[in-house]
Order: C-alpha cells, then structure tokens, then sequence
C-alpha cells in the first residue's frame, strides 16, 4: 500500500530559514491520499533554504530543503548571499521508505534518509468549517474550503466502492443481556488477570472470526476472474481518534483471546489518540466492524472498503419492548447491519452469517464449545 503513494502535498512548515533544528526534529508536514507524514531530519544545523511552498505537489525523491551542520543552536539565520557561497549545503534526497515522501539531508554529512514519524491523523484531517458570523442569523454568503489529499482519496474510494461492488444490506438485531450479564458477573475478575477491562467489542470481534469460519466466502475477495479467500482473520476495528474514527488491523484475529482482542484495541485506542499509529497498521484487512453505537446511532447502512467482500455495523443498545415466550419484556437490543457485495456472498450465505455473531454474542458460552 505504501509503494502506491508517487506523492505528497507540502501543508506545514514546522522549520522555517534560519531556524536550528535538532537531530529528529519534525522539519515539514506532508500530506499523501493515505496519512500525514512528520518530515524529520537526521542531522542537527540550521535551514538554509526551503525548496518548496505550502500546497506544493512534491514527487518521491523531489528536494525539500537545505540544512547547515556547521551552525549552532541559537546562531542567527544565514543571509541569502551567504546561503548561496556554503559550498556545503545541498538539497535533501527523498526518504526511499514507505510511504515516500519528501524528505531532508544533512549538508556536511553523507546523504541519508531522515526519519519519518509515525501517521499523524490530526493533521490529516479535513479543515474545520469557518465559525458563524455575528448575522449568522440573515447571512446568506458561502465559504469555500479544498478538500485535503486524504478526503479526497476517502471520496474516490467510496465512489469506487459503489461502483465496483453490488452491495446489498441485511439486517438483525442482538438481545444483549446475556452478553451484559456475562460483562458485570466476571469483570472484576477479568480485569485482575489481565490488567484491562471487559468490553463488547472483543466478543463481537471473536463472534465475526466464528461467522467468518463459519462462512468462508464472506472472508474472501474477487480479484479478476478469480476468487482468493483468505485463511486468516484479520479484522479491522474502528477506533476513536481525536479527529475522527481511523480503522486498525487486528491481526490473526482467530488466533487471540478475548483478553488478547481488547489489549489490542486498547493499544490502538491510545496510538489513535496520540496520532501514532503507523500506516501498516492501517493496512490490509478481510473484514471490517464499524461501530456507530458509540456515537448514539440507532440504524445504518456500512460501506464496503474494498477489496473485502463484507462489513459488519454496529449500532447503539437502548431498551425495547420484545416477545419473550409469549410475553412482553423490555429489554437491551442493538441493531446490526451486514453489508456484502452479492457478486460472492449469496443472500443466504449473509443471513446465516449475520445470524451466527447474533447467537454467539446473544450466547457466548457458544464461542467456547464451537457449536
């Protein structure tokens, strides 16, 4: 995924000429269709010419600035003239690792990549819109924004998944008391041996890897006239960020533990927080849980991302009145949503494979037995 990206937008400067910079201080920011790359150098020195502007469109191995080993922190920024004289200042060389971008080298030492930080979400995310003026009430005028790189990669690949998939939705809903009841009787329990709390999300990612078990064209994909499916889970989970929901990878998720399963959306909660999560753990997937219920979402339809075949909606848990045994009771019940591209998942196939996280969740004890 990383060797797709052929460039990058220039959106900060975080280094301007003149200013010293120390050995992996963020220099640049530069913006591709997937993340937000911190630019940081490897040298310490002083800027002496930055190569390209804000908005700039910069290729892979493009130069990006000019850095002076030979000043000290705190020395006053070179002039022009005297820029053009150091014999040894020369533009940085692209860094050559995934995701390729722009990047810096030292001019008194020998040309190397700088390092690169990990993602950063934030200042990937799209610009916030303009605040209400003081007539908010009477005023009619427009302001206009440009979608950054990353919104307008997220548009084409919704478009795309549109376009290239025959989506088709089904429908069903959990009783959660059972799976509530499991919570509160053992959480205390489970939070002593394994230093982390029980939540939800492990027991609908362990009831996905069983439907997913249980229906193996729903953890497959088309590529071309050919159906490849997968013999591994590896599940992606949303997850809260500062500036939106980023979507994780949990790998071999039909090999972990309901302890191991939160663990690592605890940790990928934290990376997401403080915008440290690294483009290959973004990366991949054969199927994906999106959890609306978070935000209060009653009912919804999820996006396929492509090229996985399947992708499962939560949704919130309010009390409803139901049929129990003939009799009406009120009870915990969440709405889930399936949607998968009919060109390989049949519409039985769905059902059952819906029905399937349904029971395990409604009944965890069947997670356990495999039955």
């Amino acid at each position: 995924m990383g060797d797709s990206i052929s460039e990058g937008t220039l959106v900060e400067w975080s280094k301007n000429v003149g200013d010293f910079c120390q050995v992996d201080e963020v220099v640049a920011v530069i913006e591709t269709d997937k993340v937000s790359i911190d630019i940081r150098t490897d040298f310490a020195g002083v800027i002496t010419e930055q190569l390209a502007s804000i908005d700039d469109t910069l290729e892979v191995n493009a130069p990006l600035f000019k850095i002076d080993t030979s000043k000290t922190d705190g020395a006053p920024p070179a002039k022009p003239a005297e820029a053009d004289k150091a014999a040894d200042s020369k533009p940085a060389a692209a860094a050559s690792t995934p995701p390729p971008t722009p990047s810096a080298a030292a001019s008194s030492a020998p040309p190397s990549a700088p390092k690169q930080a990990a993602p950063s979400q934030s200042k990937g995310a799209p610009p916030p819109p303009p605040p209400p003026s003081v007539g908010a009430a009477v005023d009619r005028s427009q302001n206009r924004v440009q979608m950054s790189r990353m919104r307008q990669r997220i548009a084409q690949r919704l478009m795309e998944a549109q376009d290239s998939t025959a989506s088709l939705t089904t429908f069903n809903e959990i009783d959660m008391s059972g799976i509530m009841s499991v919570r509160n009787k053992y959480k205390e329990l489970f939070n002593e041996k394994h230093g982390i709390k029980l939540g939800f999300m492990s027991a609908f990612v362990k009831a996905s890897v069983s439907a997913l078990e249980y229906m193996p064209a729903v953890n497959a994909y088309i590529d071309g006239k050919d159906i490849v499916y997968n013999n591994y889970c590896d599940v992606s989970v949303a997850v809260a960020s500062p500036n939106g929901l980023v979507v994780p990878v949990i790998r071999n998720a039909n090999t972990l533990s309901f302890a191991q399963v939160e663990q690592e959306i605890m940790n990928y909660a934290k990376k997401a927080k403080d915008g440290s999560l690294s483009l290959e753990e973004m990366t991949g997937g054969t199927f994906t849980i999106s959890n609306g219920g978070v935000f209060g979402s009653l009912f919804g339809t999820p996006i396929i991302n492509p090229p996985q075949s399947a992708i499962l909606g939560m949704h919130g848990t309010f009390e409803r009145p139901v049929a129990i045994n003939g009799k009406v009771e009120v009870r915990p019940i969440m709405y889930v949503a399936l949607t998968y591209d009919h060109r390989i998942v049949d519409g039985r196939e769905a059902v059952l494979f819906l029905r399937r996280i349904k029971d395990c969740v409604e009944d965890p004890v069947r997670l356990l037995l495999d039955c």
